[in-house]
């Protein structure tokens, strides 16, 4: 246990994040923020402010859009069009639409100058229920030319990005915890019963706090450097900069968006940026989030007030433990939802906030560390609040804000950007205590000036937190129940909320057996699990339905009864064409031409087939153009073309050997930037022969296993599949390593042919 009359001892004669005298002048001369270590720039801001709540925010970013001039671009790990641009009042303020397509539309209307750029992960299928379906039709093609967007894939598999900015014109930017999207408007009261917040359904939905970040200056101009490095990397297209990063901030802009009606928080104040980047491959991973994380806390002298949505990363709680016995007067309060709701969150994130809250335990901090949760007391009931903020609190000396949670994913693994601000004078420290006065008060229904007289008062953050309990608003101790230590959710987490991106070696190396690692299943467990799946498959074959529809019998006999004849040989080739407008995986394709004809005539029908159908979407290209196609499947198409602008026999080969696209959308981009069709008939037959050679003889092997399942055939599908993968990865490994010589000059070559300036 730490030692509490040290703890007593330093209550009485120092106030909370106050040092002494000696110790904040060393601190003037020590930075904390390091480029190329825990931030990525350290620039200026002539303003700053924190708007705490969805309804402050959205007040604000709407007020500031109005304002551009030139640009617009917002990233996001969700935008929804149909969310409601609204400040605390429910009104918008001006005569625009209210919901977001509809008021960047008549935005653009107003301002043909204007360009808006919109930059979306392309989620998972795991969170599509919680998603607006169709994105595409409802923020690209159904809005103005102005206006773009463009669904981001550019990640490892398991990684998601997580980032939330909005930037305008290169002279304001917001960023933090919130995505201009659905069920996040909420105001600092939180009412239970509060009419408008509901979804656009009308469905209620509960309470809901963040908090976001507003920035100018050189800092501003930092974030849009960053959004135009996301866009180059996901569209090939280089955005023109305005102006270059200015090392000292401008006292007189030329154009100033940001609201006359948002006052600032700090000004002319030192802001840090650090990111998460994971692996990929071709660029290395950036951990400036995960540095600055344990720096802040190896920084701390008497508090750390942190508010996470998750909390899993086992690494930080070590070093909140090892600043504890370095410092037994630190006390620690972390604020987060009550707990998990939903079956995925649970399953990936409610074990790793166990195990972080068990080894603060054990390690005998529980005295120094709080977790807790907000409540709302209305009319008898109780309601918890969602804490989807990413925030923390060092004294009064550094105050961050982002998009990272405490979890793993946040560390290595999604793309991530915080914004930390370190006090360099005594009206910063005021202004960085000041927000973390709002915020607890937020939470104890207390004005800041309340919470700054009970910290007075008490000496310390645990103090003032019991002086102003037992109100109507409250923050509640969480009462989780003690990790399951059979860990039956160890595989769940390890893709939920993985240490490092799922597709490196380094992260299967991890799913081997670790000694004294907790969270990992043993190699007979995992055994186990994989006898049971495929017991439970063949269970599925034989005992149910499925096993009276999909006779191998039937099957043959099917395709058997088939007539063999020119009207056969031309419906396959048409139903090649027809799926290639479709965009139908022509692998499968092939597959089933060869179990359908055998694998020399497969073959051959399929070579037709394939190459019928990359001449027709060809010429569909040609006579569409670049700017329809653009239209259509937004800038990422950008990408596709600067894989196939040197336009040669060579390139186009490479290509069809390691598809960059999918076929349809490769034979689309080359009619329509003019790729010579000799070139293109060549190489798309020579780059197609190996993988078709290999798929016919898959399919032609299929008949057999269906026929007669025995162990020869099984093993001679199997080394044709991996025959088919080795041969895969051999020429993306041998692709990627001539890819400058091959498959273009540079991703930021001149796009004209394809890009049309919008």
């Amino acid at each position: 246990m730490f030692s509490k009359s040290v703890a007593a001892g330093a209550k009485a004669h120092l106030r909370i994040g106050a040092p002494t005298q000696a110790r904040a002048d060393r601190e003037r001369q020590a930075s904390r923020l390091k480029p190329g270590h825990n931030v990525w720039r350290v620039v200026h801001a002539n303003r700053a402010t924190v708007l705490v709540d969805a309804a402050a925010y959205y007040g604000a970013v709407r007020a500031a859009m109005r304002n551009a001039r030139r640009s617009i671009q917002i990233v996001g790990w969700d935008i929804d069009s149909r969310t409601s641009l609204v400040g605390e009042d429910g009104a918008t303020g001006d005569n625009l639409p209210v919901r977001l397509v509809d008021f960047l539309s008549a935005l653009v209307s107003q301002k043909p100058e204007l360009s808006i750029r919109l930059q979306l992960w392309d989620y998972s299928i795991l969170y599509a229920l919680e998603r607006e379906l169709l994105p595409s039709l409802s923020l690209g093609w159904s809005t103005p030319r102005q206006i773009e967007l463009c669904l981001d894939d550019e990640l490892p598999i398991g990684a998601s990005h997580h980032q939330k900015t909005v930037i305008i014109d290169d002279a304001v930017a917001f960023s933090g915890g919130l995505d201009l999207t659905i069920r996040r408007w909420d105001t600092p009261e939180h009412r239970p019963d509060h009419p408008l917040r509901k979804d656009p359904q009308g469905k209620p939905y509960p309470p809901f706090h963040d908090v976001q970040m507003m920035i100018d200056g050189s800092a501003a101009v930092s974030l849009a450097a960053l959004a135009r490095q996301r866009w180059l990397r996901a569209t090939g297209e280089e955005l023109e900069a305005p102006c270059e990063v200015r090392e000292t901030p401008d006292p007189n802009p030329r154009h100033d968006p940001w609201p006359a009606s948002v006052k600032p928080d700090f000004t002319n104040v030192v802001i840090g940026i650090a990111r998460t980047e994971p692996d990929c491959g071709d660029a290395p991973e950036i951990r400036e989030v995960e540095h600055l994380f344990h720096d802040m806390v190896r920084a701390a002298e008497r508090s750390i007030y942190v508010e996470s949505q998750f909390l899993t990363a086992l690494p930080l709680a070590k070093t909140v433990v090892e600043r504890l016995r370095q410092r037994p007067e630190l006390q620690v309060a972390i604020v987060m939802p009550r707990t998990h709701e939903s079956w995925l969150e649970q399953q990936t994130m409610l074990a790793g906030r166990q195990r972080w809250e068990q080894y603060i335990r054990e390690a005998g901090a529980a005295d120094s560390v709080r977790f807790l949760y907000p409540n709302v007391r209305h009319g008898g009931t109780d309601t918890p609040v969602m804490v989807h903020s990413k925030v923390m609190i060092v004294d009064d000396r550094l105050l961050r804000i982002g998009s990272a949670n405490l979890c793993n994913r946040s560390m290595a693994v999604d793309s991530e950007c915080d914004l930390v601000v370190e006090a360099t004078g005594q009206g910063d420290r005021a202004a960085i205590a000041r927000v973390r006065d709002s915020l607890l008060g937020e939470h104890c229904g207390a004005t800041p000036d309340e919470v700054a007289a009970a910290l007075k008062q008490k000496g310390s953050l645990f103090g003032a937190l019991d002086a102003l309990g037992g109100r109507d608003r409250s923050l509640c101790p969480i009462a989780d129940a003690p990790p399951d230590p059979s860990d039956l959710t160890a595989p769940i987490e390890a893709i939920g909320d993985p240490e490092k991106p799922i597709a490196t070696a380094a992260y299967l190396g991890d799913l081997a057996v670790e000694p004294g690692r907790p969270g990992r299943l043993s190699v007979i467990v995992k055994a186990c699990l994989a006898i049971f799946i495929v017991v439970a498959l063949v269970s599925a074959w034989r005992f149910t339905p499925l096993a009276d529809v999909l006779q191998p019998e039937l099957v043959v006999e099917a395709l058997a009864r088939t007539p063999m004849g020119p009207l056969v040989f031309a419906s396959a080739i048409g139903i090649f064409v027809v799926a290639g407008l479709m965009a139908f995986p022509l692998n499968l394709l092939i597959v089933g031409t060869a179990a359908a004809f055998g694998p020399w005539t497969g073959f051959a029908v399929a070579a037709t087939g394939a190459l019928s159908s990359a001449l027709v979407t060809y010429a569909v290209g040609r006579w569409l153009g670049a700017d329809v196609l653009r239209q259509v499947f937004g800038p990422g198409i950008n990408r596709i073309r600067s894989k196939i602008a040197d336009w040669g026999f060579v390139t186009i080969t490479a290509i069809r050997l390691v598809p960059v696209a999918p076929f349809t959308l490769v034979n689309l981009v080359a009619g329509a930037i003019g790729v010579p069709l000799v070139h293109y008939t060549a190489g798309t037959l020579l780059g197609l022969t190996p993988g078709l050679i290999i798929m016919s003889a898959l399919g032609a092997k299929t008949l057999d296993l269906l026929r007669h399942p025995t162990l020869e055939h099984i093993l001679l599908f199997a080394g044709l599949l991996l025959v088919w993968a080795a041969l895969a990865f051999g020429m993306q490994a041998l692709a990627r390593r001539f890819s400058n010589r091959f498959v273009g000059r540079s991703a930021r070559r001149d796009s004209s042919e394809v890009s049309v300036a919008r």
